[in-house]
């Protein structure tokens, strides 16, 4: 008499009958939908995990909590800040500015909230792009994670491309020359270890964020009278025609793309929490604290901007150049000495920029080769010894070619472009965070764990933070590119506005297409075995098609929740108690506000 086969036993015959099923977080039986199952997703339909080879020469944990922060800073006030608000403050005017700086950054604080919350549970390499494919859509997470790698590529290509600009202040003499050496300087530092880059952010951030802070005092100082013309400004440029709307409409909702290319990289501190010392004290952290830093100055910088600098000076933004507010904010308070230095600090910044996004880029490109299935060629998850996906880096820095373009259409307008195609990318990543938290949230309640079992949880935004982020920057995205419709159309502007859009839905359906399920698994079962499944007969080889058209949105009652958990280290519990010593020693109030500062 034959054995009968239990549920369990036959999950193991089909985990050995078809190895293929072992790349998702659970596996269904062949006849769920003989059953009648609720879910009639097939084996393919499962959330991809994504894995990093356990291997020693895999990425290093070798981020400390103050280089992390500073990373986030260094990421965000930046070219957009420094250079970009000169091309907001032309196309909108200082209220534009202004406001939509404001609204793009309220959106931003939110998604980074949403971000923190699975950053925190799961600090794996590829973050958010790794959390859209696991809990929202693998294909859907297959487009975002290469759009995003494109977005990183080509912001190191703007920040080129800036370097160039700036350059221009004291010498328009081979500008190519600078983008050269930024190039090389950036590939050889990345490619020596995690530590180096993170300390050259830390230091480079330091002085971005001690000269804004200058640049604030000096901004009051000049709008009261300490200026060249020694007279009280006030709001005297927001009542000059054409202002402080300049552009009407069209002109408001273009400052959103030129506002998201600033806010742009607070999104990838989460691309850091694979290599971050702690993850589950410093990623909260870094999270509640480092974005309202950064608010305050972009607010703060932004009012001052449009105090002083009327929207109408010339070379601000036009084809050849793009000249930074701040710049001309030093120069009004009478010192071409501190106009150079404050020149020199955005060329700074403008390495700094680059060296994130050639930092995040790579490590974009690092997951997508090592999630399974492989969404990238086996040799990008390749890395030395120090933990460098040196493959990878080299891939992404070789985008950078197209900032030599300049020499051909111009530094300000190809600047232009690139900063649309940055910014609207920027937004994709901010919508997909938003539809990856909806799906974990989801699930995280589905399945019956307690919301006190998460790491990190911002109470306040529980339940409607996803779905005002995705509504809200959709909307951005659709109304910025008015401009370029009316009064007239612009082609080459809606296509730098729009072009990531289709793009993004060709790479989805190709994906989904090309890993489409077959209706009936390759699977030859025992026919007892099947039975104890189903009264169905027991499948064939012969019986395997594929199925034209399905849909691979994750299951949130049946996505592992499990797998990938930080689980907190020796290293982890070691870094605690140094700290609580510290704090709590005899200098324990030096360490405290060092620990605030930094």
């Amino acid at each position: 008499m034959a054995q009968r086969t239990s549920s369990s036993d036959t999950d193991q015959l089909l985990y050995k009958a078809n190895p293929s099923q072992r790349r998702y977080g659970a596996i269904k039986h062949p006849h769920s939908q003989a059953m009648g199952s609720p879910s009639e997703a097939s084996f393919d339909e499962q959330a991809v995990e994504a894995q990093p080879p356990a291997t020693k020469s895999g990425l290093h944990r070798g981020l400390s909590a103050r280089q992390v922060q500073m990373i986030a800073i260094a990421g965000t006030i930046g070219t957009g800040l420094f250079l970009g608000t000169g091309r907001s403050l032309a196309q909108g005017g200082p209220a534009s500015m202004l406001i939509c700086y404001g609204i793009v950054g309220f959106i931003v604080y939110v998604t980074l909230l949403l971000l923190g919350e699975m950053a925190t549970q799961y600090p794996v390499a590829g973050s958010f792009n790794a959390y859209a494919t696991r809990f929202f859509s693998p294909s859907y997470g297959f487009a975002l994670s290469w759009n995003y790698w494109f977005n990183d590529a080509v912001s190191v290509a703007s920040d080129l491309v800036a370097a160039q600009i700036v350059l221009q202040f004291w010498t328009t003499w081979n500008p190519w020359v600078i983008s050269i050496v930024f190039w090389v300087f950036l590939v050889g530092l990345n490619s020596i270890h995690v530590k180096a880059y993170g300390e050259l952010e830390y230091w480079l951030a330091s002085l971005k964020v001690i000269t804004i802070a200058i640049f604030i005092i000096l901004g009051i100082l000049v709008n009261v009278g300490v200026n060249t013309e020694h007279r009280y400004i006030g709001g005297e440029n927001w009542r000059i025609a054409g202002a402080p709307f300049h552009g009407g409409f069209g002109g408001f909702v273009r400052v959103f793309v030129t506002a998201s290319f600033a806010y742009g990289g607070t999104e990838s501190l989460g691309i850091t929490a694979g290599e971050t010392k702690n993850p589950s004290r410093n990623m909260p952290k870094v999270v509640k604290f480092v974005f309202w830093r950064i608010l305050i100055f972009y607010v703060l910088s932004i009012l001052l901007i449009g105090l002083n600098v009327p929207w109408n000076y010339p070379n601000l933004s036009n084809k050849s150049t793009t000249t930074s507010p701040f710049t001309i904010v030093f120069e009004k308070a009478g010192s071409n000495v501190a106009a150079s230095f404050m020149n020199t600090v955005i060329m700074t910044s403008v390495l700094s920029a680059g060296n994130h996004a050639l930092f995040a880029g790579t490590r974009v490109l690092y997951g997508l080769s090592v999630v399974t299935p492989r969404q990238a060629p086996e040799i990008f998850s390749r890395t030395t010894t120090n933990g460098v996906p040196l493959p990878a880096l080299l891939l992404t820095s070789s985008v950078s070619a197209l900032c030599f373009g300049s020499s051909f259409i111009g530094n300000g307008v190809l600047w232009g472009w690139l900063q649309n195609l940055v910014g609207v990318s920027n937004q994709i990543a901010w919508v997909s965070i938003g539809l990856a938290s909806w799906r974990f949230r989801k699930a995280w309640v589905k399945q019956g764990r307690s919301l006190s079992e998460m790491k990190f949880r911002a109470s306040w935004t529980w339940p409607w933070a996803p779905a005002f982020v995705v509504i809200s920057v959709t909307l951005m995205i659709l109304l910025q590119g008015w401009s370029s419709i009316f009064p007239h159309f612009s082609a080459i502007d809606f296509v730098s506005l729009y072009l990531e859009i289709p793009v993004m839905i060709v790479m989805y359906l190709a994906w989904m297409l090309l890993r489409r399920p077959t209706v009936n698994q390759d699977l030859a079962l025992p026919s007892d075995s099947a039975s104890a499944i189903s009264s169905t007969p027991a499948q064939s080889i012969s019986s395997k098609r594929r199925r034209w058209w399905y849909n691979d949105l994750v299951d949130p009652n049946i996505v592992d929740l499990k797998r990938d958990e930080h689980e907190e280290q020796d290293e982890d519990r070691a870094d605690d108690e140094e700290r609580e010593r510290r704090v709590n020693g005899k200098y324990g109030l030096m360490w405290k506000s060092y620990y605030l500062a930094a």
